[in-house]
C-alpha cells in the first residue's frame, strides 16, 4: 500500500473540477503540465488565465522530499518558523554523506560513524516535525521517491535540482532551494513563475545500443545548459509510450541540466505496470478512474505546434548512443564519432574507471542491461581494462539484484559495489588511483560532468553515457571504442564482438527487500528533544541576517567578476565540503572558490582593495565584512548552474555579499539569492559586463525607487575616478518571509517602497 494514499485520492478528488474549469477559463486544450499547474493553485478553483513566462503564481505542492545535505540548512530553518509539524508530507534521505571507497558494508560503517552527529540531528529533527525518514544506505533519494511517493498528477518540490526524476511518474516535481521546501512546510504557498512549454514528440521505439539515456543526451546537445530555463519539459508520442516508468524517470532527471523547471510523461500503460510492481496498486486503480486528466487533451498532442512554446521532434528509431562531456553535459557526440573528436581536442583516450549508478540511471533496468553486457565479458574471459564501481538505487533495488545474481557479475569481473548513495556522482569518491591532478578520463552514467565534479580533480575528463555504454567502453578501457562495430580482444586471444544489452523492465520475481531503511516519525513529537552542541563543527543553529539597507548599497566594492561557467559547484563546493552543510559560518570558507577571476584567471586569487594584496575569496569577502562594507559579485551567463544548493546563495549573504549582478541566471539560484534578501540582477546589457574592472566601487542610485520589474541604475565608480552607469534588471514578487528573512535587503526594501 502507498504512503500517504488518503492525500493522493484527495488529489484526485479535485483534479476533473479544477481542469475542467481551467480549460474553460483558458479557453483550449491543456497540455499535462499545464493541467497538473492549475490543479494546484493555492487559491485552488483556477478563476483566471496565466501568461506563460510572465505572471507569478503560487502553488500548494502535494509534498516535500529533502536529501541530508541540503535537509540540513532548510531543517534548521524550519525549526526558526516555530511550527510543531510539517504541513504537508515530508520526507528526508540520507544518501550523499557515504563516501564512496573499499565497498558498500565498509563505506556505510564509516559514514554512521564520521556523520553520526549529523544523522542523528537529521533523525531527531524528522522525528519531532512529523518528517518520514530514510537511513543511510536506504538509497539515493530520487529512486526511493519513485519507488515509494511519486504518483501521476502529482506536484512535488524537493531540496535537489534532479527532484524532476519523478516526472518518469507523470508528476511535476521541480527542484528548489531550502527556504522554498521550509515554505511549503510551514503551510505557505510557493510561488513560482508561470513555465513556458517545450514539447519534445518520440516516435519510433528504441532498440539495440539506444537507451532512454539518450533521448535526454540528444535533448541536452539540442538546448545546451540554459535552453531549458524557465520552462517544462513534456514529452509524448508513441514512442514516449514505448519507455518503461524509469527509463521516463532517466530522461527527466537530466531535465536539470538543460535548465529546465521540470520535465514530465503523461500517464500511461509503463507507469500502471511499476506501480503495480512497487506495491502501489491503489494508487494505479485511483488513476485510472482520472486517466484523462493525467496526461494531455488529445488536441495537444496531434497539433502540437499550437501548443507548446517550443517543439522537438526525435525519431527513436533513428537515435544513436551518446557520449556527452567532458566538463559540460550537453557537449553530445554520437559514439561512433567520439574517437576522432578526442584527438582532435586532446583528450585522454585511456578510460580509467566506468561508473554505474547514480540517481539517473539505478534502477532494476538499468542493471539488467549493464549486466548484459559484464555476463558477456565473464563468459568471453573478457577482462576488463578500467576498474568498475556500482552504486544501486536503493537498498529495495540492492536486494533484489543481489537475489537476481546481477551484482555477483559485476564482482566477477572485479567491480566494487558501493553503497546505495550519490558517491561519486556528487564527488564522495576517494579515487586511490591518481596521484596529483594528472589528465585522464573515466566514463559514467551520471547526470553532471563539471570539472572537480567526481573526483575533486580539475583534469578529470568525465564523461556521461548510458549504463550498458559505459560498461562497454569500460570492458574495452577506450573512449573510442564503438560497441556496435568494434570487437574485444579476450584472455585467449580472441575477438568478440558484444551482442546488444538485453534488458528487463521489472523483476520476474517481484521486488523484494528485507529492511527498507524507513523510519517513521512519532505521532506526537512535542517531547523529541533536537541537540546542536554549541561548539559543533558540522552543525549551527540560525540566526536571522542582519538588515542590508539602502545606504549600505552605497560605496560596495567587487568581490569577484567570474569568467565564464560559474556553477553551484564553483560557489559552494561538495565532497569534503559536504561535512560542513550544516554549519553556515564554516561551510562559508568554500565561498566562490572554484570560481574563475576575470582578471587574472585563477581560482581562489582575487584582489583586496582595502590592503592592494591577493587572496582567497572567503578571507578577501571576511576582510570586507570586517569593516562593514558590502560587496557585490559579477557573472557570466547561467550563473548558478547546476544543483539547488542553497549555500550557494547563504554562504555570500552571511559573509556581507549584498548583491550578484550576472548577463543571466539559472533558475533555481536566482530563486535562492531572492529568498535569502540578496538583490540577483542581471545587466540591461550584457556588454556592460566588460566595463566592471578590477578596483571598482558600486553606488546603486536609484535603490528608493525600487519595484518589480523597473531597471535600477547603477553607478561604477572605477580606481582613477571615471564613472559608467550601467542598468540592471530584477523582478521581485516573492512573499516575504518572516520567520528567517525579516531582516533581507528584499524585504526592507518592499516595506519602503510599500506606499
Amino acid at each position: 500500500m502507498a504512503f500517504d494514499i488518503d492525500m493522493i485520492k484527495g488529489v484526485y478528488a479535485n483534479i476533473a473540477e479544477r481542469i475542467d474549469k481551467a480549460r474553460d477559463i483558458v479557453g483550449r486544450p491543456l497540455t499535462l503540465s499545464e493541467k497538473i499547474l492549475y490543479a494546484h493553485l493555492w487559491e485552488g478553483m483556477p478563476t483566471k488565465a496565466f501568461k506563460r513566462g510572465k505572471d507569478y503564481v503560487d502553488f500548494a505542492p502535494d509534498r516535500v522530499a529533502c536529501q541530508d545535505a541540503t535537509a540540513q540548512m532548510a531543517l534548521l530553518q524550519f525549526m526558526q518558523a516555530g511550527k510543531p509539524k510539517v504541513a504537508v508530507p515530508t520526507t528526508v534521505h540520507c544518501d550523499h554523506l557515504i563516501q564512496a571507497k573499499s565497498g558498500a558494508a565498509i563505506d556505510l560503517r564509516t559514514a554512521n560513524s564520521t556523520s553520526a552527529e549529523v544523522f542523528n540531528f537529521l533523525e531527531s529533527v524528522s522525528n519531532k516535525y512529523g518528517i518520514g525518514f530514510w537511513k543511510p544506505g536506504a538509497g539515493i533519494i530520487h529512486q526511493v521517491v519513485l519507488e515509494n511517493y511519486a504518483f501521476p498528477g502529482g506536484m512535488m518540490i524537493g531540496t535537489d535540482s534532479h527532484t524532476v526524476n519523478a516526472g518518469g511518474l507523470g508528476m511535476l516535481a521541480i527542484g528548489v532551494g531550502g527556504a522554498d521546501a521550509v515554505d511549503v512546510m510551514a503551510g505557505m504557498a510557493w510561488e513560482l513563475k508561470f513555465p513556458k512549454l517545450i514539447g519534445v514528440k518520440l516516435t519510433g521505439k528504441i532498440s539495440g545500443w539506444t537507451s532512454a539515456k539518450d533521448v535526454i543526451l540528444k535533448v541536452a546537445g539540442i538546448l545546451t545548459v540554459k535552453g531549458g530555463t524557465g520552462a517544462i519539459v513534456e514529452y509524448f508520442g508513441e514512442g514516449a509510450k514505448n519507455l518503461s516508468c524509469t527509463g521516463k524517470g532517466t530522461i527527466c532527471n537530466m531535465g536539470a541540466e538543460i535548465g529546465a523547471t521540470t520535465s514530465t510523461f503523461g500517464y500511461d500503460d509503463s507507469m500502471e505496470r511499476y506501480l503495480r510492481a512497487t506495491d502501489r496498486s491503489d494508487i494505479a486503480d485511483a488513476a485510472n478512474g482520472v486517466k484523462d486528466y493525467l496526461t494531455a487533451d488529445s488536441e495537444v498532442y496531434a497539433e502540437p505546434e499550437k501548443y507548446f512554446d517550443e517543439l522537438i521532434e526525435i525519431n527513436l528509431d533513428e537515435l544513436r548512443p551518446h557520449l556527452n562531456g567532458p566538463f559540460t553535459p550537453d557537449l553530445a557526440t554520437p559514439v561512433g564519432e567520439l574517437g576522432d573528436k578526442a584527438r582532435t581536442n586532446d583528450w585522454p583516450i585511456q578510460v580509467d574507471w566506468g561508473l554505474i549508478g547514480s540517481c539517473t540511471n539505478s534502477s532494476y533496468e538499468d542493471l539488467t542491461r549493464a549486466a548484459s553486457i559484464a555476463k558477456q565479458a565473464v563468459d568471453n574471459n573478457i577482462k576488463p581494462k578500467s576498474d568498475f564501481g556500482i552504486n544501486p538505487g536503493s537498498e529495495q533495488i540492492r536486494y533484489t539484484a543481489e537475489r537476481d545474481g546481477l551484482l555477483q557479475i559485476f564482482e566477477n569481473l572485479g567491480a566494487t559495489i558501493f553503497t546505495n548513495a550519490c558517491g561519486p556522482c556528487i564527488g564522495q569518491w576517494d579515487r586511490s588511483d591518481l596521484k596529483g591532478e594528472e589528465k585522464n578520463t573515466i566514463v559514467h552514467s551520471f547526470n553532471r560532468n563539471f570539472s572537480k565534479r567526481a573526483d575533486g580533480n580539475p583534469n578529470t575528463h568525465a564523461f556521461v553515457g548510458s549504463p550498458e555504454m559505459v560498461a562497454a567502453i569500460a570492458l574495452s578501457g577506450r573512449l573510442d571504442f564503438d560497441p556496435m562495430n568494434d570487437t574485444l580482444l579476450n584472455e585467449d586471444g580472441k575477438e568478440v564482438k558484444l551482442e546488444e544489452p538485453v534488458g528487463i523492465e521489472l523483476p520476474p520475481k517481484g521486488f523484494e527487500v528485507e529492511d527498507a531503511g524507513y523510519l517513521a516519525p512519532d505521532e506526537d513529537g512535542s517531547g523529541v528533544e533536537v541537540i546542536v552542541a554549541k561548539d559543533s563543527e558540522r552543525l549551527q543553529v540560525l540566526e536571522p541576517f542582519e538588515p542590508i539597507s539602502a545606504d549600505s548599497l552605497q560605496n560596495m566594492k567587487l568581490l569577484i567578476k567570474a569568467f565564464g561557467k560559474c556553477t553551484t559547484d564553483h560557489i559552494s563546493m561538495a565532497g569534503p565540503w559536504l561535512r560542513y552543510r550544516g554549519h553556515l559560518d564554516n561551510i562559508a570558507n568554500n565561498t566562490l572558490i572554484g570560481a574563475v577571476n576575470a582578471f587574472n584567471k585563477k581560482t581562489n586569487f582575487v584582489k583586496n582593495q582595502l590592503s592592494g594584496e591577493y587572496g582567497g575569496v572567503p578571507d578577501t569577502q571576511r576582510a570586507y565584512k570586517a569593516e562593514g562594507i558590502k560587496t557585490i559579485v559579477v557573472g557570466d551567463h547561467n550563473y548558478g548552474e547546476g544543483s539547488s544548493r542553497e549555500h550557494a546563495a547563504m554562504q555570500p549573504r552571511h559573509l556581507g555579499v549584498a548583491a550578484v549582478l550576472v548577463k543571466s541566471f539559472a533558475r533555481i539560484h536566482e530563486t535562492n539569492l531572492k529568498k535569502q534578501g540578496m538583490l540577483a540582477l542581471t545587466f540591461a546589457k550584457e556588454s556592460d559586463y566588460d566595463l566592471i574592472q578590477e578596483d571598482d566601487t558600486f553606488n546603486f542610485i536609484d535603490i528608493n525607487e525600487f519595484a518589480p520589474d523597473k531597471p535600477l541604475t547603477i553607478e561604477v565608480v572605477h580606481a582613477d575616478g571615471t564613472k559608467d552607469l550601467i542598468e540592471a534588471k530584477h523582478t521581485y514578487n516573492l512573499p516575504q518571509i518572516e520567520w528567517f528573512h525579516e531582516g533581507s535587503a528584499l524585504n526592507v526594501i518592499k516595506k519602503e517602497n510599500a506606499a
